[in-house]
């Protein structure tokens, strides 16, 4: 049944990460076909917006090492987004290269995190996305800014708002069209994301440049997401089937399924434009293909059962 709440929007984009942040974090390299049918895929399911990879050095992420091999066999549409990650102005050279249009630079709220991801300081790691930002701006790009570590992190514990507000306004100075508040160990909880998006909204921020991406190690992904739709929010990024973590966070699990995400939305009344059996039937598929079962709640209930 779908049952509306009020305050909610009528629609809500989806921004998909399984194919770069899921299997990112996968310890087998997927191989290009099966990662181009599952791009594919999701495309057919109704996702417009898929983030499919990164551009950051094999020795780093050495299962996205295959990035101009995928990018060159994708299907085009005018109607599909594919994001890409870059690190740096390296990693922008080769997304121009490979004539993407859309981009994503990854910075962190704590210290802790920005040494062990990029091997910066906080302070470094802005001052290595400026000239990305800008010259992604001279091209044509459109760019997005993830922060990751907004509501705890694991070596620092609990992140203070103010401290997440002043890094994230530093990236959104840079230019970017759009931020990504990445809680990358799921320790938040709905008044604690509440508190962070009115906190933005006060520095200049609002909801409609904000994205959130919420990680369900303790069971709070769907919880935080409603949370962040009634503060105004529209744009929820998540995982097909639930793939995904954080290589450099050993207590980050994975990330929001996509399919738990669409089937609290469609219960809401809130316009995906997903078709959930097709989205579930994809994660099924690749569950197969990883050799284990998808942690998405939903994608177990609607998997047809072993004889």
């Amino acid at each position: 049944m779908r049952v509306p709440l009020s305050g909610l929007p009528r629609r809500v984009s989806i921004y998909e990460v399984g194919p770069r942040d899921g299997l990112q974090n996968e310890k087998a390299v997927v191989p290009v076909d099966v990662k181009s049918e599952f791009v594919t895929r999701l495309a057919a399911a109704g996702l417009r917006t898929i983030e499919t990879t990164s551009f950051v050095h094999p020795k780093w992420v050495p299962q996205l090492a295959d990035a101009e091999d995928l990018l060159n066999v994708l299907p085009r549409s005018p109607d599909l987004r594919y994001p890409v990650l870059v690190p740096n102005e390296k990693g922008l050279q080769r997304a121009l290269s490979n004539g993407v249009t859309e981009i994503a630079i990854f910075g962190s709220a704590t210290e802790s995190f920005a040494r062990r991801n990029l091997n910066r300081t906080v302070d470094e790691s802005i001052d290595m996305f400026a000239p990305v930002v800008e010259r992604a701006h001279s091209e044509g790009l459109w760019v997005r800014a993830y922060i990751s570590m907004v509501c705890g992190d694991p070596w620092e514990g609990d992140v203070p708002i103010e401290q997440v507000v002043s890094v994230a306004s530093r990236l959104m100075e840079l230019g970017c069209s759009q931020l990504s508040l990445g809680d990358t160990i799921g320790v938040g909880t709905p008044g604690h994301v509440t508190a962070l998006i009115e906190a933005l909204g006060a520095a200049g921020i609002g909801t409609e440049r904000l994205a959130v991406h919420f990680h369900d190690t303790y069971g709070q992904a769907l919880a935080n997401t409603l949370a962040a739709l009634r503060a105004g929010v529209t744009c929820v990024d998540s995982s097909a089937g639930g793939l995904g973590g954080c290589p450099y966070a050993e207590s980050a699990t994975g990330n929001l399924p996509t399919e738990d995400l669409v089937w609290m939305l469609h219960g809401l009344g809130i316009d995906t434009g997903v078709d959930l059996g097709r989205l579930v039937e994809t994660s099924h598929w690749m569950a197969r293909h990883l050799g284990r079962p998808s942690p998405s709640r939903v994608v177990q209930a609607l998997s047809p059962k072993p004889e």
